[in-house]
């Protein structure tokens, strides 16, 4: 079983790869940080607790993370045209009795990789604030770390926030460039690859013929979701599942082909957050460039609302 540390800004599909994460026997979740981006820190940690608790997981504690930029700014504004004004697509969960930690976010990354050295993987669907600066606070974690699993970046396609960038390292572009640089061993789950994959329309469907708590809420979610990448492209009939692929590389890392490279991130004008790869056979960052979708697209669905 493997150590995980989820990092996320509770939206749709980081709440697909929580379900997903949660009904995965081979992980295990020894706590959940979240952070701003789809919604505010708040929201997404009042998402986080709802949502476990629905999974019946709210044995999982969760911590709030700082609410600007690790230079010290006001966040961009949130996506609430593809996340909704909540988060997660106007649905209503239960709220969750169980409050969350008064351990900031990057304290429990600290506190969580000392306790289990060179046998934990952080995987983060967010921002990159959170692992910035718990690096920055106790940089002895690079080498205790087995793997950072990143959604994020743009390297070999444009980026869905800017044409240059990818909306979680945009929203963090400083704290991105600060982990990327510091040597931890890092696999990026970008646009490169989670574009490749699509949750279909058709799935609503079937969640509603499920009619749990947790497969009404999801379709509620994904039928926003969907709809709002409608209007984008409207032949694509469903959404990418960004955050889930992350999770799935983590259970099994036969679902991405990687090269490694050294990756660099513009912190500054039109190209702010634009993810710059080289390749190297010394680089520390193994970027996914492929991705066996069919495979894991399947291996998401048996789980998500199992």
């Amino acid at each position: 079983m493997k150590n995980i540390i989820l990092d996320v800004d509770t939206g749709i599909d980081d709440a697909l790869a929580i379900a997903y994460a949660a009904n995965s026997p081979e992980l295990n979740i020894l706590g959940i940080t979240t952070t701003f981006g789809n919604t505010s820190v708040p929201g997404a940690t009042r998402n986080t607790l709802d949502l476990l608790q629905v999974l019946g997981a709210d044995d999982i504690p969760v911590f709030p993370g700082a609410e600007k930029t690790f230079a010290g700014h006001e966040p961009a504004d949130r996506a609430t045209w593809i996340h909704g004004e909540n988060g997660i697509g106007e649905a209503v969960l239960p709220a969750a009795d169980k409050q969350a930690g008064d351990m900031p976010a990057h304290d429990f990354i600290i506190s969580a990789v000392h306790e289990h050295p060179n046998d934990m993987s952080i995987l983060t669907t967010a921002n990159l604030g959170n692992l910035a600066r718990a690096i920055e606070k106790d940089p002895e974690i690079v080498q205790l770390v087995t793997d950072v699993i990143v959604m994020g970046g743009a390297v070999t396609v444009p980026g869905n926030i800017t044409p240059y960038a990818e909306a979680n390292i945009y929203h963090d572009a400083e704290a991105a460039q600060f982990v990327f640089q510091s040597g931890i061993p890092m696999t990026l789950v970008g646009l490169d690859v989670t574009l490749k994959t699509l949750l279909k329309r058709s799935v609503i469907d079937e969640w509603k013929e499920k009619d749990t708590l947790l497969s009404r809420s999801l379709a509620h979610m994904c039928g926003f979701y969907m709809d709002a990448y409608a209007k984008e492209n409207p032949k694509l009939n469903g959404c990418p599942l960004h955050d889930p692929l992350t999770v799935g590389a983590a259970i099994n890392p036969g679902f991405v082909k990687t090269k490694p490279m050294a990756v660099h991130v513009k912190t500054e004008s039109k190209e702010k957050g634009q993810t710059i790869g080289e390749e190297t056979e010394n680089g520390h960052i193994k970027v996914c460039l492929d991705v066996d979708s069919g495979r894991f697209v399947s291996h998401f669905l048996k789980r998500v609302v199992s």
